[in-house]
């Protein structure tokens, strides 16, 4: 299991944010936006950041560095590191299920990232045949599905995908490219495009606060 930090926004959970780092960044980097998204006491949420493992990336010269998978070459996503991103896509799912063995019903579990781990989070939420509440993919791309393509229970899942119009990272094509993606697989997608780069805005928290309050709303009756 991965070590993680947690942050609540009032006792009790009813929901849960499995919330994602990008490159060499580490579960502290999003623990300051918890505050700053202005959720109400109840029903409260569970923020869950995990680390990803340490290991070497190869645009990196090899440098060991906090990864939920291999990148090969800026210039390009394929190839791709397929197992490590295999691997993270089931350490993500174990995570969901110690949610569910803490209370939070599938249903109630927002699968969230930034960058790296925006690319696992909406993977491991297309694949999955046992849908979960909702999709945060902030200045990502979707990695391959193949062989399986996206699961039956994607359809109608609702994704906040959003993108720097001046990313200088993963250009907005990869962003746009992934709309489409999740559009075709029968998603509720939300899209917002910001005047950034590779980061997160105002704006964009204002937008990924309403869009977990909204969430919060449709499944206020789950069990």
């Amino acid at each position: 299991m991965l070590d993680c930090l947690e942050r609540v926004t009032g006792p009790d959970p009813f929901h849960s944010v499995i919330w994602l780092h990008g490159l060499g960044a580490d579960a502290g980097d999003f623990w300051p936006i918890v505050s700053e998204l202005g959720l109400p006491p109840a029903p409260a949420w569970r923020f869950v950041f995990p680390n990803a493992p340490v290991r070497p990336v190869t645009v990196n010269g090899g440098m060991p560095m906090r990864a939920w998978f291999d990148i090969l070459s800026l210039e390009r996503i394929a190839p791709m590191d397929s197992e490590g991103i295999e691997a993270s896509c089931r350490a993500l799912e174990d995570l969901i299920e110690r949610e569910k063995q803490r209370g939070i019903a599938r249903n109630r579990i927002v699968l969230a990232g930034f960058s790296q781990g925006g690319a696992i989070a909406a993977r491991t939420a297309l694949l999955s045949d046992r849908p979960v509440a909702g999709v945060l993919a902030l200045s990502t791309f979707l990695p391959p599905l193949a062989p399986q393509g996206p699961s039956a229970a994607a359809a109608g899942l609702a994704c906040f995908a959003a993108h720097g119009s001046h990313d200088e990272v993963l250009p907005l094509r990869l962003g746009l490219d992934m709309r489409e993606k999740l559009e075709a697989a029968g998603c509720a997608v939300e899209w917002r495009q910001y005047v950034m780069g590779h980061q997160v805005c105002g704006p964009e928290l204002a937008d990924v606060s309403a869009f977990l309050r909204k969430v919060s709303g449709a499944t206020a009756g789950a069990g």
